[in-house]
């Protein structure tokens, strides 16, 4: 199955007292392409799940680079859904997110970053083809889903001003679902990796990040990530 999307995401910097923070709002816009084996299922291509975000720094240092943050993320389901289709671009349910981040430095150009985040997920009351056992078309088959934490870590490479490169570790647990108040036994383990670089230009910051999963448990494996990131100022 190949996911392409775009996303147009606005960002406000502020401070609250003595504490830096930061609010951004995102909208994707994009297409699911069932591929190989689910090929015979439809796409769907639209607007995506709207997504909320503040954070706030309890701690911030710029002469150390020491910092700790906390962030919370609402995703509502703006997009377009059917129960028909086994794919979609929304999720056809609330999500919420609550993450925290500690990063310092370990070398004069290497930093340390951990971050832990959970979710959770309201339920899909129209959840239909999508849910197993036998793909019902039943608008009123409904999905709940237990809560979903990843912790990732990784460094941070500082090469000048101007370029830095990371790596990360990624590992999500929970998230076992319910169809219809029956439990399915699909407890999510997976380890995935991510690599990432950043060039800061006077027309903005460019990024680029590739992943994949490295080993799951349960669902759909992640084959690659790509992602192609511009933000400027004003």
């Amino acid at each position: 199955m190949d996911t392409q999307s775009t996303i147009a995401r606005y960002v406000r910097t502020y401070s609250v007292g003595d504490l830096p923070g930061a609010s951004y709002i995102q909208l994707p816009y994009g297409n699911t392409r069932p591929a190989g084996s689910l090929a015979n299922n439809p796409t769907d291509t639209g607007i995506g799940d709207l997504t909320l975000v503040t954070a706030l720094w309890p701690y911030a240092n710029k002469q150390t680079r020491t910092y700790f943050a906390v962030g919370g993320y609402l995703i509502a389901p703006t997009g377009g859904y059917s129960s028909q289709r086994a794919f979609n671009v929304s999720e056809n349910r609330y999500r919420m997110d609550l993450q925290i981040g500690f990063q310092a430095p370990i070398t004069d150009r290497i930093d340390g970053m951990i971050a832990v985040d959970t979710m959770w997920f309201g339920g899909n009351g129209q959840c239909g083809v999508a849910c197993p056992p036998s793909g019902s078309t039943l608008a009123t088959t409904s999905l709940n889903q237990k809560p979903l934490t990843n912790t990732q870590l990784g460094p941070i490479y500082r090469i000048n001003d101007i370029f830095t490169v990371g790596a990360s570790y990624i590992y999500a647990a929970g998230g076992a679902t319910s169809i219809n108040n029956v439990y399915q036994n699909n407890v999510v383990n997976t380890q995935r990796f991510l690599l990432s670089g950043q060039a800061h230009t006077a027309l903005g910051r460019f990024s680029l990040q590739y992943g994949r999963d490295m080993e799951i448990k349960n669902g759909f494996i992640q084959t690659r990530v790509l992602a192609v990131r511009f933000m400027t100022y004003f």
